[in-house]
């Protein structure tokens, strides 16, 4: 069973879907009979996708749009939105999924930070912003779904401006749902895609064959349908190296840091990393 704005004929529009887990979402909302609209920075690889999506839909090409947009850029979302709605009408279900990770180190680049945010966190902020209220006008079953991380919970270190972009996504998801839920005659709800280890561009870095642990994205894809049909408002996925429970214990973990008094980041500090693989073992 699919959510109920998941129905033939919905508007899905889905950034960051040149590709990846985007592309994965968008080509299983084609199938259903959605109309869908891609949108990337990449113009080189929409023209590809959005063939992908006309093969997979009933409907053909009457029912894909491509745009291409920097999502970072206020303007040029209010110009997707626009143009999804003189296309299609408006829009049902909107995937915040566009992201980057060029690396970053706390005295590193300063222009690797500014990209980061500006597109992982700012991108989901400017889409939400702009095409949620015309969302909720429509009166229908919708739903805005942004891609946060893993990384954005337990914040391991290694890429903070990553770290810090995805858990203001989860913040901001979470703020955006509440008020969704106590709007009256909304039938709009958020939810946090949390993906696992997922084998795509952004985490290939140079791999070209699948590792065993890895997902695909058509998997994370799956996953995310069947949790939405649930219900759930954290779509915590698993992957073939990190089961559930682990996760579980290791966000856990995190949270005890501030309740336990404990070094920050302990999970990766000498004197706590015995403990905590004890406790991991739940």
């Amino acid at each position: 069973m699919n959510h109920p704005a998941m129905t033939p004929g919905a508007v899905a529009v889905i950034t960051g879907a040149a590709a990846g887990i985007g592309l994965a979402a968008a080509t299983k909302f084609a199938r259903m009979g959605l109309k869908v609209c891609i949108a990337d920075l990449a113009e080189d690889r929409l023209a590809p996708a959005a063939d992908v999506l006309k093969a997979a839909s009933p409907f053909g090409a009457a029912n894909i749009l491509a745009v291409a947009v920097d999502v970072s850029r206020l303007d040029e979302v209010q110009r997707l939105e626009a143009a999804v709605r003189e296309r299609f009408g408006g829009t049902d279900i909107l995937m915040n999924n566009a992201g980057v990770q060029p690396g970053s180190s706390i005295f590193g680049p300063v222009a690797n930070w500014e990209r980061v945010l500006a597109v992982n966190l700012w991108g989901v902020i400017h889409g939400s912003r702009v095409f949620g209220p015309s969302m909720i006008n429509r009166g229908r079953p919708g739903l805005i779904i942004n891609t946060g991380s893993k990384q954005g919970i337990t914040t391991p270190p290694g890429d903070p401006a990553y770290n810090i972009a995805k858990a203001g996504v989860k913040v901001f998801t979470e703020a955006l749902q509440h008020e969704l839920r106590t709007t009256p005659g909304c039938l709009l709800s958020a939810h946090l895609l949390i993906p696992g280890f997922v084998f795509t561009g952004l985490t290939a870095k140079g791999r070209t064959e699948r590792p065993a642990g890895a997902w695909t994205p058509e998997q994370t894809a799956d996953f995310m349908l069947e949790r939405l049909a649930a219900g759930d408002f954290y779509i915590l996925c698993p992957d073939h190296d990190t089961p559930r429970q682990l996760d579980e214990r290791r966000i856990l973990w995190s949270a005890g840091d501030i309740v336990e008094n404990r070094p920050a980041l302990s999970r990766w500090d000498s004197d706590y990393s015995g403990a905590f693989a004890e406790f991991a073992k739940g």
